[in-house]
């Protein structure tokens, strides 16, 4: 057993995220396909599970990721609390804690205090780092967050906007068919969905760090998967993404798919995002130099 192995086995069980993500993956696979067998789901429960599906993603990808883990671009107060509160939704934790481990992550990757450290294997990247408390949280990861008051707003406020977000297909399942319509789509629009979009940003985790192609350095394990960019709205350019942590792009090229930054660009057009960050030429002829341009606590 090598010292990383030992150091991982360490680590204190984490019972409260344990049992709350067996309730979330117990459910989607059983009580989910089992009430499509008996009843079937409606055109209004799928179409609200993909809308929020997108919705809770992108709170991720552009707001807790490139916004505040990266600063690639600024935005007026009100664009920054709507993309917190649709982060918030995903169940992903506060965007204080988010921001702060991914921070860390791209700081540390493949090392020990890397927080889903792919060097330990794919299940243990993809959600295993879930289970155990981390021993290397730092607040120095966390400063800058901490002088934003809509992070720590949302941070304040984030269990009530995940029972929001759950609440949601609930309520207007409920007004369009009643009681078994509010039923359906909670579990297909609340509990369901929350597990695909848990599960396809793990995959940037685990997947983009053991399989696919690295064109952009080698520096560290990150690769990029095209199939990972359509279930993760552009974050499957990990590699690229590694190499130029602060560009608004993960998908540099206009055929790249990345709606991330295609969102980024049309808030840019309508004058509700500025400071967009872009990798430089001269600096794109040198990723080793760009990876060492961390995006650290000020």
């Amino acid at each position: 057993m090598t010292e990383i192995d030992a150091e991982a086995l360490d680590r204190q069980f984490d019972i409260k995220t344990t049992l709350l993500f067996g309730l979330v993956v117990g459910g989607t696979i059983l009580v989910v396909p089992t009430f499509a067998y008996f009843f079937g789901y409606s055109w209004f429960d799928w179409t609200m599970f993909f809308l929020l599906y997108i919705v809770s993603g992108l709170g991720i990808t552009v707001g807790y990721h490139r916004l505040m883990a990266h600063r690639s671009f600024k935005c007026p107060n009100w664009v920054k609390g709507g993309l917190l509160i649709a982060g918030g939704m995903a169940l992903q934790n506060s965007a204080l804690k988010w921001a702060a481990d991914h921070v860390r992550h791209h700081a540390r990757c493949d090392k020990e205090e890397d927080p889903y450290n792919a060097m330990l294997g794919f299940w243990y990247s993809h959600c295993g780092w879930l289970f155990w408390r981390d021993p290397y949280r730092s607040e120095k990861y966390a400063t800058r967050l901490k002088q934003d008051p809509l992070v720590m707003w949302q941070h304040r406020h984030y269990y009530a906007i995940v029972i929001g977000g759950l609440a949601l297909p609930l309520v207007l399942g409920f007004l369009y068919d009643g009681w078994l319509g509010g039923l359906s789509c909670f579990l297909l629009a609340g509990l369901g969905r929350t597990f695909f979009v848990l599960n396809s940003t793990f995959f940037i985790n685990s997947i983009c760090h053991l399989w696919g192609s690295q064109p952009h350095g080698t520096s560290d394990s990150s690769r990029d998967s095209w199939v990972v960019s359509v279930l993760t709205f552009g974050e499957g350019y990990h590699n690229y993404h590694h190499m130029y942590q602060s560009d608004y792009r993960n998908g540099p090229k206009w055929y790249n798919f990345d709606p991330s930054k295609w969102l980024i660009w049309s808030l840019s057009k309508l004058g509700l995002a500025y400071d967009l960050r872009r990798q430089s030429t001269d600096q794109s002829s040198n990723p080793q130099n760009s990876a060492n341009q961390l995006i650290l606590p000020s």
